[in-house]
């Protein structure tokens, strides 16, 4: 195999991607940790329920609210800039989030290190998909950045036990410190860039305002769901206010001379199909842990830690996407691997519908490990997929259209399932109904990746028919110009 061609990767590379995936599993082990201290934290500074709430719903808000246009910054303003720029601000309003005697800090300080990783986040996605050629060596490299994104999430939850032990103070510095040798090694390895052209029409303010305000309404009505009907008219207001506001993007688009987002891009079936995709399997994915742990903690009487060492098992999955995962792709191709995930995925939820109320764990393991598996198996190629083919100077568009779906899908799982559970009234019944959640999510996402298996039939390759490897056109595709020689 040529050297072009290979998928091994130069010494460089790998100190490149580490430090990019440095970043995703800074922003995993974040979110995790604090869902662990919340409890400690809200006895610590006597917070109200709605307080409390509000410390883990700010960094949705401000994380989905800002990720497209994050990701378009990236494009318009240069990558390592945006990369770096926001990875300091994180760091920044961690610490203060350490420092809070309030609740009204932690929420700023929440809310502000959400958009920081909306920046940030699409930033360091957008440097890998265009600083590895498009092939093998990209593949290899979304496939360790996203298993070292589910790494983080089942790492941080038996971190953050440990850190509130100490005191949930550390929850914020320890990421502080991360950070940091995260922010000095990118210094020195990720290349300067000159600021990229904006052509004669300059910056596209409407569109960057509209579309903010339109996804921080979305977001908002999202995280509401979990009130169920209580509330509804705000909920039902917020949703409305943004699919007006998202109405006047588009059209603001169209009427654009240098658009912030180009509408044709959003006609590439095999991207759209990808995010929604990666929506519907991230928000079953974080779904089914809330409930999950819900179960473990409130029903059963488990500790914060004996949870989290439990649910580590669905961590195989930073293991197996950077090794087994790359080897089905280049046999099985993209859709069928991502078609698998969500197959198992649903065997894996299915099978934990007659959860009891003193079950085993031995009866919830299957569960666990089948979730870790289909996400190692989904994930990483639905991120190839979402960025397969998309020109260079709209990669930061391409990977912000993810990680939006991602965080939509994230928020929409965990507020459904909330929901769900106190309609149902709350105990084993509500946890049993908060489980058909995830179970539905992933069939419509076998759905939606049945059709590109479909789509894809009768497009093998001539040239991999001929030489043994039933691949796909796309997967080989001719390599991208690549930002670094690697």
């Amino acid at each position: 195999m040529p050297a072009s061609r290979s998928a091994t990767l130069p010494v460089r590379a790998w100190a490149l991607l580490l430090v990019l995936c440095g970043t995703i599993f800074l922003e995993g082990i974040d979110v995790a940790m604090l869902a662990v201290a919340v409890p400690s934290i809200r006895s610590d500074l006597e917070l109200s329920t709605a307080t409390a709430a509000w410390v883990m719903s700010a960094y949705v808000l401000g994380y989905a609210g800002f990720t497209l246009l994050g990701g378009r910054a990236a494009d318009l303003l240069g990558r390592r800039r945006m990369f770096l720029g926001w990875l300091t601000v994180f760091l920044l309003f961690s610490g203060l989030g350490g420092f809070a005697q309030e609740g009204w800090t932690l929420i700023v300080a929440r809310f502000v290190t959400g958009v920081a990783a909306a920046f940030m986040t699409p930033a360091a996605l957008s440097i890998i998909t265009t600083s590895y050629a498009e092939g093998p060596r990209r593949n290899q490299a979304l496939l360790v950045f996203a298993g070292t994104a589910a790494g983080g999430f089942s790492l941080g939850l038996v971190i953050g036990g440990l850190l509130t032990q100490l005191g949930w103070r550390w929850v914020f510095f320890a990421p502080v410190l991360l950070a940091a040798v995260v922010l000095v090694a990118a210094l020195r390895l990720i290349p300067a860039e000159a600021r990229p052209a904006r052509g004669a029409g300059g910056f596209d303010l409407a569109g960057a305002l509209t579309a903010a305000g339109a996804m921080l309404l979305s977001a908002f009505g999202i995280v509401r769901l979990e009130h169920g009907f209580d509330g509804w008219a705000v909920t039902a207001a917020a949703f409305a206010a943004g699919l007006v506001l998202a109405g006047v993007f588009v059209a603001v688009e169209r009427r654009a001379a240098t658009p912030l987002v180009r509408l044709a891009l959003l006609r590439k079936a095999s991207m759209v199909r990808a995010d929604l995709g990666a929506l519907l399997f991230v928000g079953s994915f974080f779904g089914f842990q809330f409930v999950a742990t819900l179960y473990l903690q409130e029903l059963r009487g488990w500790s914060s830690l004996q949870t989290a060492l439990a649910l580590l098992v669905m961590g195989v999955d930073a293991v197996l996407a950077p090794t087994l995962t790359p080897r089905l792709v280049a046999r099985f191709g993209n859709a069928r691997v991502i078609l698998g995930g969500f197959v198992l995925a649903v065997v894996s939820y299915v099978l934990f519908l007659p959860v009891g109320p003193g079950w085993s764990y031995a009866a919830m393991f299957p569960t666990l490990l089948l979730t870790g598996l289909a996400f190692a198996l989904a994930y990483g190629p639905l991120t190839i997929a979402a960025t397969d083919g998309v020109a260079e100077e709209e990669q930061g568009l391409a990977s912000g259209l993810l990680t939006t779906a991602t965080q939509f899908g994230s928020a929409v799982g965990i507020s459904s399932v909330t929901a769900v559970h106190g309609i149902a009234g709350g105990g084993l019944d509500g946890f049993r109904a908060a489980l058909l959640v995830p179970v539905v999510m992933v069939l419509l996402g076998a759905l939606v990746s049945a059709f590109g298996v479909r789509a894809r039939v009768g497009r093998v390759d001539p040239r991999a028919a001929v030489q043994g490897r039933p691949q796909v056109a796309a997967a080989e595709a001719p390599e991208a110009g690549a930002g670094l020689p690697v």
